[in-house]
């Protein structure tokens, strides 16, 4: 949802926005765990996906060195055989009220983490991101731009237009911690080939046609719950080291559809780990280098 006449810290940074994108579930326990499996949507099997390697464990076994640091009910399995982190929100009671935490609590300690790096390295920060229904509760005061908001549970006694302003604040809030992350890869780009890849793991309902929240099974969840925004930053070192044509992936952002089922096959490729369950078909930045396939 855009923040509309509001210039957002993002803007600035020159990330790569892909307007088509869709999710495998409509919850994050089913799509967090698809995302990060080999299995696409159209095949995906709860089951099936636990007792396969997902993606982390590839990254493990490629010999980069992997964490998951989480902020919003945990990683529903697909960070349990590497380093992961839940946040203690009683070690934050700046950040943190009523046991839930703003997602700044992922950023102490990203700054060490990312600047001491002795290998490839892939950081996965799990934000609470726009979790309902108490999106008042997902943002600081001062990012509480857009008035009135809606200070409860129960959002569908809220007026549709408090609705939307507590909804969007929680954007401005989420673009304010990209924009965070990315300033500390930045900072960190003379040392090491810093990119990002941001990822939903599903959209949201907020009283079009009478429906809030998400979680409708898939056949029939409105496409709100189900459209995703994906966003993309790559540091100068990082697109100069892979001979990636920037143009070509902005172009490719704005008119091709994408899903969830790209990660695991993204990040592979990003990582440039060679396994024979790499399809390079299904990795955005695959046939957008300059002048040599992947």
């Amino acid at each position: 949802m855009a923040t509309a006449g509001l210039p957002t810290r993002l803007a600035k940074e020159d990330v790569i926005s892909f307007q088509h994108v869709t999710s495998c579930g409509t919850a994050t326990a089913v799509s967090v765990p698809c995302m990060f499996s080999v299995l696409n949507h159209d095949n995906y099997n709860a089951i099936t996906a636990r007792h396969q390697e997902g993606l982390l464990d590839v990254l493990e076994h490629a010999g980069i060195d992997v964490s998951w640091k989480d902020n919003d009910g945990g990683c529903k399995g697909v960070c349990d055989r590497v380093e992961h982190i839940t946040i203690d929100p009683s070690k934050y009671p700046q950040q943190c009220a009523e046991g839930t935490c703003y997602d700044s609590v992922l950023l102490d300690g990203l700054e060490n983490k990312v600047r001491n790096a002795k290998h490839d390295t892939v950081i996965v920060l799990h934000l609470i991101g726009s979790h309902g229904p108490t999106y008042f509760k997902r943002y600081p005061e001062k990012f509480r731009v857009f008035t009135p908001t809606c200070d409860t549970a129960e959002i569908q006694d809220c007026s549709q237009q408090a609705l939307l302003n507590t909804y969007d604040n929680t954007i401005v809030y989420t673009d304010y911690i990209l924009s965070r992350i990315i300033s500390v890869l930045k900072t960190n780009d003379l040392q090491h080939n810093t990119a990002l890849l941001y990822l939903s793991d599903h959209g949201e309902s907020l009283g079009e046609s009478g429906i809030y929240l998400h979680g409708l099974p898939y056949d029939i969840a409105p496409a709100e719950q189900k459209t995703v925004p994906m966003i993309m930053w790559m540091s100068p070192s990082y697109t100069e080291h892979h001979n990636i044509n920037r143009e070509c992936i902005v172009k490719n952002a704005e008119n091709k559809e994408y899903s969830q089922d790209n990660l695991f096959h993204t990040i592979l490729g990003m990582m440039s780990v060679t396994t024979k369950t790499y399809q390079p078909g299904m990795d955005i930045l695959a046939g957008c280098e300059n002048g040599t396939a992947h």
